[in-house]
């Protein structure tokens, strides 16, 4: 769990520097050519695969665990026997679904036309972003979803760690403040871009 969780992190940072390019004036040009080279770069097809098992995996293993505190303690993953425990540890699983149900409905938007239609060119990728982040429903869609993660990497980031035997007096004070900004600086960077392309674009 804690190694794919950290799989994923990585990801976002990547998956975030390219969205970012949607905000330069360019008519999409930067991030055109940054999905087209994500896309036809063979190492990056391989990674792909890979994430796509990875997020599927990472589902699983949250499911399993939450059945198996339920079938131990009795009650959800909300566990009322740590009194110390954070919202967002104590939600996790609740978390962790609404953001697996937006990662179906985004990359049912993006992934099968990409993949599977082969859709794409110069005009229509760029365009048909620009289009989406129109909707409102898939805006606030969207946007709360990046609310979701960021509960979810607030916990989980530091989480993952400790789970991995880094805990040290020394370190983890410095793990828990990276995940303190990693977990406000992506889904923030998420949540700027959809909002500044529905008021601006």
């Amino acid at each position: 769990m804690s190694l794919t969780g950290l799989f994923l992190i990585t990801f976002l940072m990547v998956h975030l520097f390219g969205n970012i390019q949607l905000l330069l004036d360019d008519g999409g040009e930067s991030f055109t050519e940054f999905v087209v080279f994500m896309e036809e770069n063979p190492l990056i097809k391989v990674v792909a695969y890979g994430l796509y098992f990875f997020i599927l995996l990472h589902s699983v293993q949250g499911m399993l665990i939450w059945l198996s505190n339920k079938r131990s303690k009795g009650t959800s993953y909300a566990v009322k026997t740590n009194a110390n425990a954070s919202w967002a540890s104590k939600n996790m699983f609740y978390l962790g679904i609404l953001i697996f149900v937006f990662l179906v409905i985004h990359m049912g938007d993006w992934w099968l036309e990409l993949k599977i239609l082969h859709e794409y060119n110069d005009d229509a990728l760029y365009q048909n972003v620009i289009d989406t982040f129109k909707i409102p429903v898939y805006v606030v869609l969207y946007e709360v979803a990046m609310i979701a993660l960021f509960f979810h990497l607030k916990h989980g980031f530091q989480s993952a760690f400790q789970t991995l035997g880094i805990n040290h007096s020394k370190y983890s004070p410095i793990i828990n403040g990276l995940g303190w900004i990693y977990s406000i600086v992506v889904p923030l960077g998420f949540f700027i871009i959809p909002l500044y392309i529905y008021f601006f674009k």
